[in-house]
């Protein structure tokens, strides 16, 4: 991903460390891979890695759950700074200081855009154990399911 064109985003200081970072995985890590790989055998089918097209912001979750208007990101807890594993590098830090302040800005934005257009975010830390995300993923969903129209009771 290019972003020569935003002189407010940091550049790598070596053309190895730049070599490194875009050799990493945006999708499909092993804690995402995990958790979608518990949903499907839950029986919830879902899109992954989708774009959402939302008035000012255009967020892209790990697992979308279209019709429950449900968004969830699978975060790192180095990439997105968690606040119980998440450490300032001890190197670079010009570097690396503005990049995660960016990447942390951006998940507070895509969480307000997607609330406002009436969305339920879930957000995952990759330290989580794997069985209590899908159980509160699932609870959520379950929330969002919409009543059934039209049913009869007797």
């Amino acid at each position: 991903m290019a972003h020569d064109s935003d002189p407010a985003y940091p550049t790598p200081p070596t053309p190895g460390r730049s070599r490194n970072m875009a050799a990493i995985k945006r999708r499909d890590t092993k804690p995402e891979r995990t958790i979608r790989s518990m949903l499907h055998a839950a029986g919830k089918r879902y899109r992954v890695d989708l774009r959402l097209q939302l008035e000012g912001a255009k967020p892209r979750p790990d697992i979308v759950f279209t019709r429950a208007r449900v968004a969830v990101f699978v975060d790192g807890c180095f990439w997105h700074c968690c606040p119980e594993h998440g450490r300032k590098p001890g190197v670079n830090g010009g570097y690396w200081g503005p990049k995660l302040e960016r990447n942390v800005a951006r998940d507070r934005a895509a969480n307000e855009a997607l609330t406002a257009a009436g969305w339920t975010v879930v957000r995952v830390w990759e330290h989580e154990v794997p069985e209590e995300a899908v159980e509160r993923i699932l609870g959520v969903l379950d929330a969002a399911a919409p009543t059934s129209r039209g049913a009869r009771t007797r």
